[in-house]
């Protein structure tokens, strides 16, 4: 059987589809099958039309991919072809994100949604006179209204194609949903995909009954929307196949992009988050309905990593799971360093890593992190479930700084139960952070589907409808968007009004000063010299001397309750005194009754002898 699977805009153009390689690997290396699989990089055949007619770039294509999630517009823009329109809602789109898009934006999305629905036509002319007997399309985040046209009008020109649907927006409700208001869609898979559908082809070729595939979606004889359970057992990590990504780095030397983008791979060695399983962080949605932990072994994610690179001649290496596994860090970690191969990685990993680890994770060519950092107060991060305290998450910013790793972070805000004394005293204290990773953005927390917020509404959010981008979008009841939805409104909780308002003020300070913002040490002799320029502190040139000053220094490299201090150093005035007089000066960063020093290494020495 020839199979088609289709990763449709707005996915990333600069690395290939995860679920696409995986789901390859699946099928043809299943036993006692001949299957062949094409994968269709339909998002970079997107993006060359719109660069080549129209004069779009990569930063316009990344608006719709990675910023304006949110606001659902890549899924607006597509929502004409879905409707067999040229344009849809146009106005009500405009009235309802005038106050959240500039003008610029606004025009944008208006200008594509025609183009859009041009070019869904044609392609899917093409694609009906080359696919194979099944198509499918995996669909994460903005993907669902492109696929949806697509699969519509391929409906229409080829009735006898079975189409499928599947990924991470395919779970629970929404993929019974997906498949009930849209005929076009023989099957929607709920779940993992390497384990659904080539048992869903095994069966389709021998005329067998489909009530046994776990999670599928499908119709009986009589045309009725039939949905299996979903299995309650996610993959065994042995059973998750590496991807295959052939013909990707072709296609993309090809496109438009590659004159703005460098190509990277895309990997996981987990799925899951093993955080998660333990303390579900209560505004998280992102696991779905599998968050048990599982992890490749260090000897096969190795194997693969170096496979894939040398296969298509690329070291940059984006790490998908949720969160690392922390075994990685004496295991396969030092494997990768050792080899001395030149990647260039990102990862997410959990914000109270230490020093070590982190220079762990840079030694095997890490470069980027994501430690999930999100606010900087204790009580707040006590209400998400984070595990950490806010002078811990200080101290990740400072010693990323420290070892040049750079940092995705966003601050969120609006957890039922806050208030503004979590928040005035760490503004006042922002200037003095101007020189670590400034966030990349403050923003309020959506509610979520698969997120406790959602599903225990006594915890804060009784209250709930669907999104508005799913109304002007989706020709569909409430109750029908009610189940395809993944964001919803609720009444906004926590801060508002002047502390919002501070914050955010706060927030934008902190990102302008960065770059004219330093601070380090450097040793001499048995002293410690702080050298530093921030715009709200005066230059610091400070040395210091004896053993009080430079001891509470070291100790001060970890998150320090007063009463550690005041044991260690006893009770003396002077300790007090030194601890107002470094927080004053912006040495130091004090929260939730604990203390740690904000100074990074001078990167061009070796001073592990503070550890």
């Amino acid at each position: 059987m020839e199979i088609t699977l289709v990763n449709m805009p707005w996915a990333s153009l600069d690395f290939p589809s995860l679920a696409c390689g995986i789901l390859k690997s699946a099928v043809e290396s299943a036993p006692e099958r001949t299957d062949s699989v094409t994968v269709l990089n339909a998002n970079l055949d997107f993006f060359d039309r719109l660069n080549g007619r129209f004069g779009v770039d990569t930063e316009d294509y990344d608006f719709f991919s990675l910023e304006s999630y949110f606001q659902g517009c890549g899924d607006w823009v597509f929502a004409a072809a879905l409707y067999g329109r040229s344009r849809w809602r146009v106005a009500e789109f405009r009235e309802r994100r005038a106050t959240r898009l500039s003008p610029e934006r606004l025009d944008l999305c208006e200008r594509l949604q025609p183009r859009a629905a041009e070019w869904i036509g044609e392609y899917a002319a093409e694609l009906a006179r080359t696919c194979g007997e099944v198509v499918g399309f995996t669909t994460t985040f903005q993907q669902n209204t492109a696929s949806l046209a697509l699969a519509g009008e391929l409906r229409r020109l080829r009735p006898d194609v079975r189409i499928v649907l599947g990924g991470a927006n395919c779970d629970g409700a929404q993929g019974a949903a997906w498949h009930r208001n849209f005929p076009c869609l023989d099957y929607v898979v709920r779940g993992e995909g390497e384990a659904a559908l080539p048992e869903l082809l095994e069966r389709l070729d021998n005329t067998e009954e489909l009530s046994g595939i776990a999670g599928l979606c499908w119709r009986d004889e009589s045309g009725n929307p039939v949905v299996n359970p979903m299995t309650a057992t996610p993959l065994d990590a042995t059973r998750i196949v590496a991807p295959d990504f052939d013909g990707y780095p072709e296609r993309f030397d090809r496109s438009a992009a590659s004159n703005r983008l460098e190509p990277k791979l895309v990997l996981e060695g987990a799925r899951g988050c093993w955080w998660g399983e333990k303390h579900h962080c209560t505004f998280c949605g992102l696991n779905g309905s599998f968050m048990k932990f599982r992890s490749k072994t260090p000897e096969r994610f190795y194997e693969e990593l170096v496979e894939l690179a040398g296969r298509h001649r690329l070291l940059d290496v984006y790490l998908v799971d949720n969160i690392l596994d922390m075994e990685y860090l004496r295991t396969l970690l030092p494997r990768i360093a050792d080899a001395g191969y030149d990647f260039r990685i990102q990862c997410e990993i959990k914000s109270n890593m230490r020093y070590e680890q982190l220079r762990e994770l840079v030694r095997a060519g890490v470069v980027q992190v994501q430690p999930g950092i999100e606010n900087l107060s204790s009580r707040v991060l006590d209400i998400m479930k984070k595990g950490v305290s806010g002078c811990q998450n200080v101290r990740m910013l400072r010693d990323a700084r420290s070892l040049g790793l750079t940092v995705m972070w966003n601050l969120l805000y609006g957890f039922p139960g806050e208030g503004a004394e979590d928040y005035i005293p760490l503004l006042d204290q922002f200037p003095a952070l101007a020189h670590l990773p400034p966030m990349d953005g403050a923003n309020r927390i959506a509610l979520e589907r698969f997120s406790p917020y959602f599903d225990f509404p006594e915890l804060g959010f009784s209250e709930r409808s669907p999104d508005d981008q799913y109304f002007i979008t989706y020709d569909l009841p409430r109750e029908e968007l009610a189940d395809v939805a993944y964001l919803f409104e609720t009444s906004p909780a926590g801060i508002g009004g002047t502390p919002e308002r501070k914050l955010l003020h706060a927030v934008e300070e902190w990102s302008t000063a960065h770059s004219r913002s330093w601070l380090k040490y450097v040793l001499a002799g048995d002293e410690i010299v702080i050298l530093g320029d921030r715009p709200a502190f005066p230059d610091t040139e400070l040395v210091l001397a004896g053993s009080f000053e430079t001891e509470l220094f070291r100790v001060l490299d970890q998150p320090r309750s007063t009463r550690y201090l005041k044991r260690r150093f006893g009770d003396d005035p002077k300790l007090t005194a030194k601890l107002d007089e470094w927080t004053a000066s912006g040495l130091v960063f004090t929260e939730g009754g604990e203390y740690v020093h904000v100074v990074a290494e001078d990167n061009n020495q070796e001073l592990f002898q503070l550890r």
